[in-house]
């Protein structure tokens, strides 16, 4: 098999690994056997990559909601008006105290945790 077939074999069963698909769907996705894909989650170096893959999507996903953000926080407040139903406003009311509460949670520990990182010298 040529290096590129291996390497476009490879990057597509990576890709249908790190979305969830079983060794089954995998390997019958990428025309190669379901040995072939035990075989290669045994190596050590693909489980990396497909872990970085897997990590790298999970980055983006946030991004993508991050980006998101400001437009939901925004739909929340309006759904908060006098004009909208009271039982609309009640649950826009819960969502934006569950998620500040979260919000601010998430941002207290990030801080507590980049000082301890600091204050063990293992910051850049």
């Amino acid at each position: 098999m040529g290096e590129s077939r291996r390497k476009k074999n490879e990057d597509g069963l990576l890709l249908a690994l790190a979305c969830g698909a079983s060794v089954e769907a995998a390997a019958r996705q990428c025309e190669i056997t379901q040995r072939s894909v035990y075989r290669r989650l045994s190596d050590r170096a693909f489980r990396t990559k497909l872990q970085e893959l897997r990590t790298d999507m999970v980055r983006r996903a946030a991004g993508m909601l991050t980006a998101a953000a400001n437009q939901s926080v925004s739909t929340l407040l309006a759904l908060q008006k006098e004009s909208v139903p009271a039982p609309v406003r009640l649950g826009a009311a819960r969502a934006v105290l569950e998620l500040g509460i979260k919000v601010r949670e998430l941002v207290d520990l990030e801080t507590r945790i980049a000082a301890l990182e600091a204050q063990a010298g293992l910051t850049g």
